[in-house]
């Protein structure tokens, strides 16, 4: 079976794109595919109703936003056995996920109009006459270019920021998942039908190109580092701002104080969670040579009983099929460079299913500890201390999140991974707290989504100063004086010189 056929691979029939089960082939829905033109109508349309969406205010856009979550909540099953469906995430994982989501769209709803309303800023001594002013107003239409293997929580991440903020959304989902993003995109109608303030576009790579120059005002992307590139480099040809969520390597640090049983619990969560399939999944982990022999037996154990199929398994398949290559390279290279297979191994990959694979020893210029792989994999090696750890876990162009397991020193070592986040004596926590910012650097991209970081991301800074008062120190005109520069110089030197 070639990749082109294989079960879950996209295909455009005539002017539908089809969206099929990685799982069993069987078709979970068909859309129809857009054009170039249908790109910019959808957002020619988008920005007419941007005005009407802008005009609600904060209170109009919340109260609006926290009905499209409840009706979110009240179908937490209904869109977790469609992700289930298309994807091939086991329910129990999709439910983690839509829960996420409809914290997210929560938290922005309520926090918007603090976070980019208007307020006064205070003003410093030589400008003491003017007032400062500072608000953030929406960009008009964002496009975001969602993954397929959070469908429901990565997009969120930025449609449900973007929108509180007032901007308008037009959705390219992933090709592999576009029956979940039209969900998204319908339940939104149901609350808000008035305007086409959040749509959807269909089709493969050229849809998505289509949407970098289609004339949005911002770019929100999720997915590969090499495509996160041509995404950038299509929006510079109209310097479209972008927001770029790329892939990862994430490690995580085991420390010689650190409780191995919770530790081994995190890691397999970490990087077996979602097949593997996850931007900030554990791919890497560094246990000090103290510890590392009992680390490695208790993940090995946990990760050995783990279940794999379609229905109410721990693990499902993996759903792009290109990947599953990428993943056998992995594993046989670690193989061949010396490492060893405690769980798992050559015989790991068996489409459209990758078994549970723990490798050690593997060398630090292998493609499993250099590249990202996005199957259940792990990678654990032994090292002398934690600063050889923090050597190793910055040593890859990614820098997406991480974990750190200890007590003494946890923190000092969080700081400095060379990422945008980390989770001290857990694993991913950090996606799920609306309260913080996501987003990484290096190869891993720029920008946030959540948070307040992630509603500025959103909304233009626009700075007002207004004068409520003659000029003490006159400098900004033609008519200022010798002697009032003179007073100028003075008070500078009084106000900043010692």
């Amino acid at each position: 079976m070639t990749v082109a056929n294989a079960p879950g691979t996209p295909v455009v029939d005539g002017d539908h794109l089809v969206s099929t089960s990685p799982a069993t082939g069987d078709e979970v829905g068909r859309l129809p595919a857009a054009s170039v033109v249908d790109v910019r109508r959808a957002v020619e349309r988008a920005r007419a109703a941007g005005d009407w969406w802008a005009g609600l205010g904060f209170a109009g856009r919340r109260a609006r936003l926290l009905r499209w979550r409840a009706l979110l909540a009240q179908r937490i099953e209904q869109l977790a056995e469609l992700i289930h469906a298309e994807g091939g995430k086991p329910v129990a994982d999709a439910v983690v996920e839509v829960v996420t989501a409809i914290e997210h769209i929560d938290w922005a709803a309520r926090n918007a109009q603090r976070v980019l309303g208007p307020r006064r800023v205070r003003s410093r001594l030589i400008l003491a006459e003017f007032s400062g002013h500072l608000e953030y107003q929406p960009y008009g239409v964002v496009g975001v270019i969602g993954p397929w293997n959070y469908p429901a929580f990565t997009p969120i991440g930025s449609a449900a920021y973007a929108l509180a903020a007032g901007n308008t959304v037009v959705l390219k989902p992933s090709e592999y998942t576009p029956v979940v993003g039209q969900w998204l995109v319908d339940s939104f109608a149901e609350v808000v039908g008035e305007q086409p303030v959040f749509t959807a576009v269909h089709g493969l790579g050229e849809v998505g190109a289509a949407l970098c120059r289609s004339g949005v005002d911002k770019l929100a992307f999720t997915g590969s580092t090499a495509t996160a590139k041509r995404v950038m480099a299509a929006c510079a040809e109209s310097l479209t701002p972008v927001l770029l969520e790329a892939g990862g390597k994430d490690a995580m640090i085991v420390d010689d104080d650190a409780d191995l049983d919770a530790a081994a619990e995190a890691a397999v969560w970490g990087g077996l969670t979602n097949a593997g399939q996850t931007c900030i999944g554990i791919e890497r982990v560094y246990a000090v040579e103290p510890v590392f022999d009992a680390f490695v037996a208790k993940v090995a154990e946990r990760a050995g009983r783990l279940t794999v199929g379609v229905d109410g398994a721990d693990i499902g398949p993996i759903t792009m099929p290109a990947q599953l290559d990428v993943i056998r390279r992995h594993i046989d290279d670690a193989l061949a460079r010396g490492g060893r297979a405690v769980v798992g191994g050559a015989d790991a990959v068996q489409p459209p299913y990758v078994r549970p694979t723990v490798l050690v020893d593997v060398p630090e210029d292998a493609a499993a500890v250099r590249e990202e792989t996005f199957g259940p994999t792990l990678t654990v090696n032994r090292v002398r201390d934690a600063d050889e750890a923090v050597a190793r876990a910055n040593a890859v162009p990614y820098g997406l999140g991480g974990s750190v397991f200890g007590r003494r020193r946890a923190v000092p070592i969080a700081r400095r991974l060379r990422s945008g986040m980390a989770s001290i004596n857990s694993a991913l926590t950090f996606a799920g707290m609306s309260t913080l910012p996501f987003g990484g650097v290096g190869e891993s991209g720029f920008g946030r989504i959540h948070g307040e970081d992630g509603l500025r991301e959103f909304g233009r800074a626009k700075s007002v100063t207004r004068r409520r008062g003659p000029s003490l120190l006159p400098s900004m005109t033609f008519d200022r004086t010798p002697r009032d520069v003179a007073r100028l110089v003075k008070a500078i030197k009084v106000m900043y010189g010692r």
